[in-house]
């Protein structure tokens, strides 16, 4: 009885122990969520806001003024963010999906424990996550020697692969695809191209959310290699554009003002701090909208190449 009497109260300590962590977790993660979901709440609040109340009033999580003339002015300008949501939606469309074929034909011939080349291959994936070329280099291959200077392919193939998602695509086909499985579909004549497209990518389903989404994220969030390679205003993203209206305040009355309209007028007029926030949620909204679609395979692909490399 003793016995029974010390071990009921050693579960009952362990439960409040337990109680009290979860209470503190829980109070963790509410202030992580908090601490992610503010500047949000600010952006979008100093987007709705009027620009008088900005100036006198600074930033606010609820709008001091209630506006909604930078959206307003934003849809005046339809011509030139619609060409710019465009463009972003062409290279996060087209790069996410070439990056993804890549780097699962990549990842999944260095799996393969038979293939000679292997250990090779593997070195020259993995000495890029180390170090690299640098800027001055990458510049040189991508603009001079590749002509990918003002094009749309310079937005694309400098994001495709990345050597951090070969490693993942490696770990998970490696510890989930069987090579018996790999190795029947050989004995029945298939060709290497017929078991990766028909066998190893439906049952990768995970990998390919995983892989996917860090390559949308990349390639909507990216305004570097916009400003590296573009000058053709023409061919901006939505993020070049935000970074062009950080940097300068003017920047959108100097593209609206190239259309036929009063540079003077539009300087005097613009909502310039509440354009910028109001581009900013334009940008964020379609992959705050995209991402729940893809959260049970991001944390399925991510278990798999973590847990089981």
């Amino acid at each position: 009885m003793a016995t029974r009497a010390k071990e009921g109260n050693g579960l009952d300590r362990f439960n409040r122990i337990s109680a009290g962590a979860n209470v503190l977790f829980h109070l963790l993660f509410i202030v992580l969520a908090l601490v992610c979901l503010i500047p949000v709440l600010v952006v979008l609040s100093v987007s709705l806001s009027s620009e008088d109340s900005i100036r006198q009033s600074g930033y606010h999580i609820f709008p001091k003024v209630f506006s909604g003339e930078a959206y307003h002015y934003i849809a005046g300008q339809g011509a030139m963010i619609v060409r710019a949501l465009g463009v972003s939606v062409l290279v996060t469309a087209v790069g996410t999906a070439l990056g993804v074929l890549l780097t699962a034909s990549m990842g999944f011939v260095i799996s393969r424990p038979n293939y000679k080349l292997k250990g090779l291959l593997t070195w020259i994936v993995f000495i890029p996550m180390v170090f690299n070329g640098g800027l001055v280099s990458s510049y040189y291959i991508n603009a001079n020697l590749l002509g990918l200077k003002d094009t749309v392919w310079a937005l694309i193939l400098p994001l495709a692969v990345s050597s951090f998602n070969v490693i993942i695509c490696k770990t998970f086909f490696k510890s989930t695809i069987p090579d018996g499985l790999i190795e029947s579909a050989e004995i029945d004549g298939a060709s290497q191209l017929r078991i990766f497209f028909s066998i190893v990518l439906p049952i990768s389903l995970p990998l390919i959310a995983t892989i996917g989404l860090f390559l949308c994220f990349g390639y909507w969030n990216d305004w570097f290699q916009s400003m590296l390679y573009i000058d053709n205003q023409k061919l901006y993203s939505l993020q070049a554009l935000l970074n062009s209206l950080m940097s300068n305040v003017d920047a959108l009355a100097k593209n609206a003002s190239s259309m036929g309209v009063s540079y003077a007028t539009l300087v005097a007029t613009m909502p310039k701090e509440s354009a910028r926030m109001a581009v900013a949620i334009i940008i964020v909204v379609p992959v705050a909208f995209a991402y729940p679609f893809f959260q049970k395979y991001f944390i399925s692909g991510l278990t798999v190449g973590a847990v089981k490399g």
